[in-house]
């Protein structure tokens, strides 16, 4: 409960400042600003930016120095969701309890909702390094999540999602979709915060890896959930999965197996932090909440 206490709180802070940096809903031309807000600003527990503030304060840093670059990347996970959500990605009619995007406004009008959030993201990140006490922490940074985001990361990840449907290859490459689709912005998220506050090589090394495997038991938990988790807790109907015939943890090993890997996966992310103090702690919490969301 603390560390849920602690993470509604940073996401109280995201929130407000995520409202202040997306352009006003009736500014011209103002359907692409109500779709970029409908969708960032349907709820979500705002994991990502949280752990950039928890990066940023385990490293000796302050949260309210690093929130732009939050935002940023929360713009970019945001922008992932609407793209992955379209008919020609996932396919997906609720996201988070509501219509996804392009069921609200159209295709055309959620694809650019992305393109904007997508380039938004980055200006906010750039404005953050900019603010930085170091010019080149910002830039560091701002390559970081770029690669996080591109063919490195996330669009690699989901390529491999995709043409994975098809080859029907297993277990080595599950893994591999989880951390470059997902697992390398978790990555990105605690680097960027630790970088923009200071932090030093061996510090960042450590977050390197708990970001790595936090952000893999973060998706062995979402594969978990899509089999035994409720539509109505998770904002989406379950199944779909197993539906499009994803590559996923519990298919290709079983849920009793899944569930292990993402303990251990949650307990790597501990072990990582192990030369921090308590300092660390909003990340040890995250470890564990990842994987205790409802299964």
């Amino acid at each position: 409960m603390e560390f849920e206490t602690a993470l509604v709180s940073k996401a109280r802070l995201i929130d407000q400042a995520l409202d202040e940096c997306l352009p006003p809903e009736l500014a011209p031309p103002g359907v692409i600003h109500q779709a970029m807000r409908y969708s960032v600003l349907s709820g979500g527990k705002r994991l990502r930016p949280a752990l950039v503030l928890g990066a940023a304060e385990a490293v000796g840093g302050r949260a309210e120095n690093v929130i732009l670059a939050a935002c940023g990347i929360e713009l970019i996970h945001c922008y992932s969701l609407i793209h992955d959500d379209l008919p020609a990605m996932d396919n997906d009619d609720f996201r988070r309890g509501r219509p996804t995007n392009h069921k609200v406004f159209g295709e055309a009008i959620a694809i650019l909702a992305g393109d904007a959030l997508l380039t938004l993201g980055f200006e906010l990140l750039a404005r953050a390094g900019m603010a930085a006490a170091s010019p080149a922490a910002g830039l560091r940074a701002l390559v970081e999540v770029a690669q996080a985001a591109g063919t490195e990361g996330m669009v690699g990840g989901q390529v491999l999602d995709i043409t994975s449907q098809e080859v029907g290859v297993g277990a080595e490459l599950v893994e591999q979709i989880h951390r470059r689709k997902t697992g390398a912005l978790f990555v990105a998220s605690v680097r960027t915060g630790a970088i923009l506050s200071g932090a030093s090589e061996e510090q960042l090394a450590a977050l390197d890896d708990y970001g790595r495997a936090v952000g893999l038991a973060f998706q062995i938990a979402d594969d978990i959930l899509d089999v035994v988790g409720e539509a109505s807790k998770l904002g989406k109907p379950v199944g779909g999965d197993a539906q499009k015939r994803k590559l996923t943890y519990p298919g290709v090993f079983g849920l009793p197996a899944a569930r292990e890997r993402a303990k251990a996966a949650a307990a790597e992310a501990v072990a990582a932090l192990r030369k921090f103090g308590p300092e660390a702690d909003f990340l040890r919490g995250a470890a564990q909440f990842v994987i205790n969301r409802e299964f």
